[in-house]
């Protein structure tokens, strides 16, 4: 049961995190208005949309980025001041044990962890909207509005290419779309240009040859205008790795089965944030742990001694995580590996520092 040095530890927990991090929120906000306030002034950037459409959706952005680091950081900072207080002392000789005093620990975290997981999956999807579209409109240059050399699997055995699409006018150029069986290539269509016709949900392709093969028989057809339905959209050209973080989680399995079948050079990277989602809260939990073993010991230095140890190691796990998914997007490690090893590791680090800690 709950007991009051459960709701204790529980409130200096959380008390700690969310003050922490509101501190660093308003310091990040402050140096961001400062670099880029040029760029809202000279776009016209009105206050309305500063304040709601990219600082308010901004925070929770935040939050969910810098979680891991602040939650160790919280416990390191508030265990240490109870250790030197001998506080811990005073709660191991009432005859609570190392491991009881935990759960409210891990009751915080998994308070906390819930939330990331929320943030990450369902909440910041939808923020992001405003936020990118911001971002676009009045920071970021908006840049070409071509594509070039696209290839696609658009259904199985069919593939699709495009020498350029331009997004301004949804129109590509030298397009093909080659449908191959067991037997090989059966059907080919080419043409010069082809373009979405938004009031039909239709494509019209333009000055266009039809190949079809039946064995030792070919067929070829040739025409000026043809409308026919693909299933492909003119978004679907012009997704940027961004767009992702747009996506809820459901939406974004989804996404990832649909580029997987179109033989997209991205799953990877988009494998990497899917389970980067899952993998943040029980890195929470596990940095929670290891906070709690460095800091529940009185030592010379007190917290400023437990606050070097912690941020080395978190520091440590940040660098690790970032290089283990660098391997996964660019080399040839598993997403799901690249993205647990940190976690997996440092949690058998918890672990040992757990045993070692004062009982």
């Amino acid at each position: 049961m709950i007991k009051k040095l459960d709701l204790y530890i529980i409130k200096k927990f959380l008390g700690t995190f969310f003050y922490a991090i509101a501190l660093i929120i308003i310091v990040v906000i402050i140096f961001d208005i400062s670099e880029k306030i040029d760029d809202f002034i000279s776009k016209n950037a009105p206050l309305s949309k500063i304040i709601f459409n990219y600082y308010f959706n901004f925070i929770p952005y935040f939050i969910n980025l810098f979680s891991p680091l602040f939650t160790f950081i919280a416990v390191i900072f508030f265990t240490s001041k109870m250790a030197s207080n001998t506080e811990i002392v005073a709660i191991l000789n009432s005859g609570i044990s190392f491991r009881r005093m935990l759960l409210p620990y891990m009751v915080s975290a998994a308070i906390i962890g819930l939330m990331t997981f929320y943030l990450a999956n369902f909440l910041i999807p939808k923020v992001n909207v405003h936020r990118l579209a911001f971002e676009k409109e009045y920071i970021f240059n908006k840049g070409s509005s071509s594509e070039s050399n696209i290839h696609l699997q658009i259904e199985k055995g069919t593939y699709l290419y495009l020498e350029s699409y331009d997004n301004a006018n949804n129109t590509g150029y030298h397009f093909s779309i080659e449908k191959i069986n067991d037997n090989g290539l059966f059907f080919k269509l080419t043409s010069d240009q082809i373009s979405y016709d938004s009031t039909k949900n239709k494509w019209q392709i333009r000055n266009y040859t039809i190949r079809t093969i039946d064995g030792i028989n070919e067929k070829f057809i040739r025409g000026n205008v043809l409308d026919t339905n693909i299933s492909i959209t003119p978004s679907d050209f012009s997704k940027k790795s961004k767009d992702v973080e747009t996506m809820d989680y459901s939406q974004l399995r989804k996404f990832i089965k649909q580029e997987q079948l179109r033989g997209s050079d991205r799953i990877k990277f988009y494998e990497v944030e899917k389970y980067q989602r899952i993998s943040y809260p029980f890195a929470t939990i596990v940095l929670t742990l290891i906070g709690v073993a460095i800091s529940s010991r009185k030592v010379r230095g007190g917290i400023g001694i437990h606050l070097a140890y912690g941020l080395i190691i978190t520091f440590s796990f940040i660098l690790f995580m970032k290089i283990s998914t660098v391997f996964a997007t660019f080399g040839n490690l598993p997403a799901f590996i690249s993205v647990w090893i940190p976690t997996l590791l440092f949690g058998l680090l918890a672990i040992y520092l757990i045993k070692k800690a004062p009982k």
